[in-house]
């Protein structure tokens, strides 16, 4: 072999490793987030992309509803995407316990998160952190100030207030008093019972106590906020039934609807479809003067499919999203979605900022079935979800309902010895 050829050769292969080397890697990301595809692929990945543009990146949702279950069967098949959306404890834990999830503790941008934060998506013993956290969110009820100003409605601040304003647009008939739909069922435990729940069993302490076993399920505390969803059943519009969760964002953004019972989550989605000014308030207390108590929930985090074939890709991606740059392009691309990385975050929508101002009245808590209380069958969160539905159609009462939940959290739950 000449030397020239030699050098020739030693060349073009060099050339081919290169080509090879900066062939673009595609990452695809699951999640359950389907309503803000867009601001993922206007917005976010192109912010990720100019930075890394041999790195591609796909945002493939599925239904909220369908996402466990979906995303479970592709992890068993080997054919789920390299990034995983990953909702907050015991469901994200059981991937990570499954070997779905990769360890990301050595990650350099998990430093920018608090213990809190990190907590959801840890194992109990905080030893190893499986996701990047993202963004919590607040629960509480949208409205329409076109339709309070109309009537001549003011915020509710206690439980009899909300049924006034309630009946006044009932009787008035010109909206929907509230949307909120039976079908999807996860709806109506999550912008139902999760929303209003916290100000009966007292955020923290009422959670913390069921955790402990020094509360039940069939206690007056977790029984009321049952009985106050089977009270909506009349305000809810004819077919609620058979309302899906899309019917319900439709009823409010084209007007249709006076109230939504939901959270800061809607915000990015509701801001480019209504055309009326929109309002917030939290959950009503009971009684004038209480605590005041607001589901703060850590609600999702990103982490890496253990099975990847992209691993350092996938492990760039994640760094950035840790970033304070994705923090704020995330806080105002998604407003009502907060941030919870410790960089600085300026928030520039105002309702955005009236939900986050709860926190400074209110005691914070998270929902009260995602942690440690979903691992076992049957799963207390899905079960949740079917109570919930079941009591605002009026098919189950919600002393049964609550009995029902009990047993089946009493047939593989103990509480641990204090």
């Amino acid at each position: 072999m000449t030397t020239v050829f030699r050098i020739a050769l030693l060349g073009s292969t060099l050339l081919a490793g290169v080509a090879q080397a900066q062939e673009p890697v595609t990452l695809t990301i699951e999640s359950w987030r389907n309503d803000d595809l867009a601001i993922w692929q206007d917005t976010l990945i192109p912010a990720f992309e100019a930075q890394h543009p041999d790195i591609n990146v796909e945002f493939a949702p599925t239904a909220p509803a369908e996402y466990n279950a979906a995303l479970n069967s592709k992890l068993q098949a080997g054919s789920a995407g390299d990034l995983i959306t990953c909702r907050p404890f015991d469901a994200s834990l059981e991937l990570f316990n499954q070997g779905h999830l990769a360890d990301l503790t050595d990650l350099p941008g998990i430093a920018n998160f608090s213990d809190v934060a990190k907590s959801a998506w840890q194992t109990d013993d905080a030893a190893a952190t499986f996701c990047v956290p993202m963004a919590s969110v607040i629960h509480g009820f949208i409205y329409n100030k076109t339709a309070f100003d109309e009537l001549g409605l003011t915020e509710p601040t206690t439980v009899d207030e909300f049924y006034a304003v309630l009946d006044a647009l009932k009787a008035d008939g010109t909206y929907i008093p509230m949307a909120m739909g039976a079908n999807d069922q996860w709806e109506a435990a999550t912008m139902g019972y999760q929303n209003i729940g916290p100000n009966y069993w007292k955020g923290e302490e009422g959670r913390q106590a069921l955790i402990a076993g020094t509360q039940k399920l069939t206690d007056p505390q977790w029984v009321a906020p049952f009985e106050q969803l089977a009270r909506w059943k009349d305000y809810l519009g004819d077919g609620f039934e058979a309302q899906t969760y899309p019917d319900s964002q439709n009823l409010f953004t084209l007007g249709r609807a006076a109230i939504y019972p939901s959270g800061s989550w809607e915000i990015s989605v509701f801001n480019p479809q209504v055309d009326f000014e929109m309002g917030a308030f939290p959950p009503p207390v009971q009684a004038a003067g209480d605590t005041c108590y607001i589901s703060d929930h850590t609600d999702i985090g990103i982490g890496m499919n253990a099975a990847t074939p992209n691993p350092e890709a996938a492990r760039t991606f994640l760094d950035w999203v840790a970033s304070p740059e994705f923090a704020n392009l995330y806080g105002n691309a998604l407003p009502g979605f907060f941030p919870l990385s410790n960089g600085e975050v300026t928030l520039e929508d105002p309702l955005a900022q009236e939900f986050i101002s709860w926190r400074d009245e209110c005691e914070s808590t998270i929902r009260s079935t995602y942690a440690i209380l979903s691992r076992g069958t049957p799963n207390l969160e899905n079960e949740t979800w079917n109570a919930s539905a079941n009591v605002m159609r009026g098919t189950e009462a919600p002393v049964d309902a609550a009995a029902r939940l009990q047993q089946g959290l009493d047939s593989w739950y103990t509480a641990a010895p204090q």
